[in-house]
């Protein structure tokens, strides 16, 4: 099975050797939990070897600082090989997808889509006060998104990372968009933020074991602070 870095070798341990390249792997949790760092991680590691990733950022969350800490001696290599797309409403995003697959037809590496339901979340909220028809509409333009993401990784072999947020009801953390991205997100991971200990758990792989690992954040990526 062909896999990709995760940027860091106690992830791709972890993982065992990292991102499966032909499903859309599903990073969800809170704000500051870590998502958009691994995000990162992986884009700047194809992005050393000249390899193309497509960095769709609608959070704002894409750093050119932190790449430079990421790779300080290579920065400008690695900022050249990574096409980023920052979509700024719902409609936007949709324009953006449009644009990825015309970008497909060059060779690209990796795609990355931080933040798939912020901007979904925003007209979703408009849409609920209009009618079922205006939710109907808004939710199948997502499940179209994330079908193109999944049928790129699956039909071209290109590994996808997708961020999601999350928001509590009763009692319990659930995914914005819910069974949207449950379902094509074909791997799971979801990252928490307990009072400053970061921990990464494996909800969903198709040959791997639910698990979890305890991990920091400093200048030249993650590591792991423990095994669990």
């Amino acid at each position: 099975m062909a896999k990709v870095s995760a940027g860091s070798h106690d992830l791709n341990t972890w993982l065992f050797g990292g991102y499966d390249s032909d499903i859309v792997t599903v990073l969800y949790g809170g704000p500051g939990t870590g998502k958009t760092n691994l995000c990162l991680l992986a884009a700047v590691s194809q992005a050393k070897k000249g390899k193309k990733v497509i960095f769709i950022d609608t959070e704002g969350g894409f750093s050119i600082e932190r790449v430079k800490q990421l790779a300080p001696e290579e920065h400008e290599d690695v900022l050249k090989n990574i096409f980023l797309l920052k979509p700024t409403s719902f409609d936007e995003q949709r324009k953006a997808f449009v644009e990825l697959n015309k970008r497909l037809k060059d060779q690209i590496d990796l795609v990355v889509v931080d933040g798939m339901t912020i901007l979904y979340r925003l007209d979703f909220a408009d849409a609920r006060e209009k009618s079922d028809l205006a939710l109907q509409t808004i939710n199948s333009e997502l499940a179209r998104q994330m079908k193109t993401l999944a049928e790129i990784a699956r039909k071209k072999n290109i590994p996808v990372l997708v961020t999601n947020q999350i928001y509590r009801w009763e009692d319990e953390n659930r995914m914005v968009g819910g069974d949207i991205l449950k379902y094509w997100g074909k791997c799971l991971i979801e990252l928490v933020n307990d009072k400053g200990r970061r921990t990464v758990y494996l909800r969903k792989h198709r040959s791997l074991p639910e698990k979890s690992l305890d991990f920091v954040i400093d200048n030249k990526g993650i590591k792991r602070r423990g095994w669990i």
